[in-house]
């Protein structure tokens, strides 16, 4: 069993599909804090999802010795190269659809997994999104049909469901957008013996 350093419905839903055995417990980090002092340093987007990662992880994995934790984060780069964050409320939802609407952004995932406070393991990937044009009506009623369950979704959709009918091209690991990148956590815990291979 490891433990899942995040509150994501997505990435607990990802885990509980593929068969991996997790308790979820979240690690309430200062996410805001450590990106804006990362982007003032001039940090990728994916060295800032990584380091939000192992800051998720290491902070579980101080106080629970001996379990494998995971932490994970995702950070989208519109195309001018601006950071967004998860938005939290619906005029900031708003804001980032327009914003988002008709452009090619890349979504960056990463993952970090700790044993006895130190970082054993981490992967990452980018997929890269391309958003159709949106009406103020069509984003006015995605909002309302997705409710406060999209407001915590870097990027405000979940393909899986309705955010599916924003784009128009998707080039990338669907679970790497959706939060993480699994495949290549299963085979990690494959070859430590922790699935079965």
């Amino acid at each position: 069993m490891i433990i899942l350093a995040s509150q994501s419905v997505a990435r607990r839903a990802m885990l509980e599909a593929a068969g991996v055995a997790f308790e979820a417990m979240p690690a309430h980090v200062d996410e805001d804090q450590v990106m804006a002092a990362l982007v003032a340093e001039a940090a990728s987007p994916a060295r800032i999802a990584d380091a939000l990662a192992e800051l998720k992880a290491l902070k579980i994995s101080r106080n629970r010795p001996g379990c494998l934790v995971l932490g994970a984060d995702s950070v989208v780069a519109t195309s001018d190269g601006a950071l967004l964050a998860k938005p939290e409320t619906r005029p900031r939802a708003e804001a980032q659809l327009r914003q988002l609407a008709g452009t090619t952004h890349k979504l960056v995932s990463a993952a970090v997994v700790a044993l006895d406070g130190q970082p054993i393991w981490r992967a990452g990937g980018t997929a890269r999104l391309t958003m159709r044009p949106l009406s103020d009506a069509f984003i006015a009623d995605y909002l309302d049909r997705e409710g406060e369950a999209v407001l915590g979704c870097v990027g405000c959709y979940r393909i899986e469901g309705l955010g599916a009918q924003l784009f128009t091209r998707i080039d990338g690991d669907q679970f790497v957008i959706r939060g993480l990148p699994l495949l290549a956590l299963l085979g990690w815990l494959r070859d430590r013996g922790e699935l079965m291979a």
